[in-house]
């Protein structure tokens, strides 16, 4: 029998698509993807980010084709992280005896799970506009780290459907300070390193080390490369660094809490005499500029915490 008056229908809203995240058979790496296409690979190794891909499919990191991903050896390509120490340490250092660029690199992280943002509420959303991916390093994963002190890291990795951020929280659990510095070491992907330049630091004035660490006023200019390049420039976090090809904005570098960037390329004959580098004209294809902390050192007392990250934005 029909009703004069029957009860609207309650509206459904679209079940919205949401990041998808997995765990590779081999427990060796995490793959993340948004509904719209973006892709994030980060390898537990080192919580290295060895791939970040826009939605068009189109690569963002460099990787050399030799690089290890078994866990052998740091990988060449991709975001490093370094903690505690940049580069060499000295020897009468506390860092002294630990490996170039510290141990994070070459230590084996715990995934400690995904977040993602709340959909959108515009018409014709996509999904969740981005996911976080949080990995977790303490001392007392370490056999041998020779380091004596304690600490708790947490690494995360933000995919968003137009950039990558990476940012860390050190945490110091033990009973005295110490001293450390920070690093992502970002191997950008590019076309042609001869039509890339980057802007933003024309007003920085960078330590030289291929002048031996020479102190070098600021050039005025963007940066090109066409030699071996490793510099260490110090400029306001606030400064956005564009690295751009063709003169067309391809990649744009915000910090926070990181006053250094490194700007680095092998060049021929380094390119050349590293094992891991691949293929040998690769260098023509990548550019790292580099967000960090290393030109001094970082004093983090017991108890306390310290947090700093970068965002990449690419186009």
């Amino acid at each position: 029998m029909d009703r004069a008056k029957k009860p609207a229908a309650i509206p459904v809203s679209p079940i919205q698509p949401t990041p998808q995240v997995s765990i590779s058979d081999d427990n060796s790496r995490v793959t993340a993807n948004l509904p719209t296409g973006q892709q994030l690979e980060v390898l537990l190794y080192g919580a290295t980010v060895i791939s970040w891909k826009s939605a068009n499919g189109k690569e963002n990191l460099f990787l050399s084709d030799k690089a290890l991903l078994d866990g052998s050896k740091p990988v060449r390509g991709g975001i490093p992280l370094v903690f505690p120490v940049f580069g060499p340490p000295s020897p009468d250092h506390p860092t002294g005896k630990l490996p170039q660029h510290g141990f994070a690199r070459n230590s084996r992280w715990e995934y400690l799970g995904k977040s993602s943002s709340e959909s959108s509420s515009l018409p014709n959303s996509k999904g969740d506009a981005s996911v976080k991916l949080d990995f977790g390093l303490s001392n007392s994963m370490l056999s041998d780290s020779k380091w004596d002190y304690e600490f708790n890291l947490t690494y995360s990795v933000t995919l968003s459907q137009d950039s990558l951020e990476t940012s860390l929280v050190v945490r110091n659990t033990g009973t005295s300070s110490y001293d450390f510095q920070v690093l992502f070491h970002s191997y950008l992907a590019i076309d042609n390193i001869s039509e890339t330049t980057v802007s933003g630091l024309e007003k920085a004035a960078f330590k030289d080390k291929m002048q031996g660490g020479k102190e070098v006023g600021p050039a005025g200019k963007p940066i090109s490369i066409d030699s071996e390049t490793d510099r260490i420039y110090t400029t306001a976090p606030e400064q956005a660094i564009k690295i751009l090809e063709k003169g067309k904005d391809r990649y744009e570098l915000t910090r926070d809490m990181l006053s250094d960037v490194v700007v680095w390329n092998p060049w021929i004959e380094k390119a050349k005499g590293m094992a891991d580098f691949g293929p040998q004209d690769g260098y023509k294809k990548m550019i790292c500029v580099e967000a960090g902390s290393v030109s001094a050192w970082n004093n983090l007392e017991a108890g306390d915490t310290w947090e700093g990250g970068q965002r990449i934005k690419a186009w």
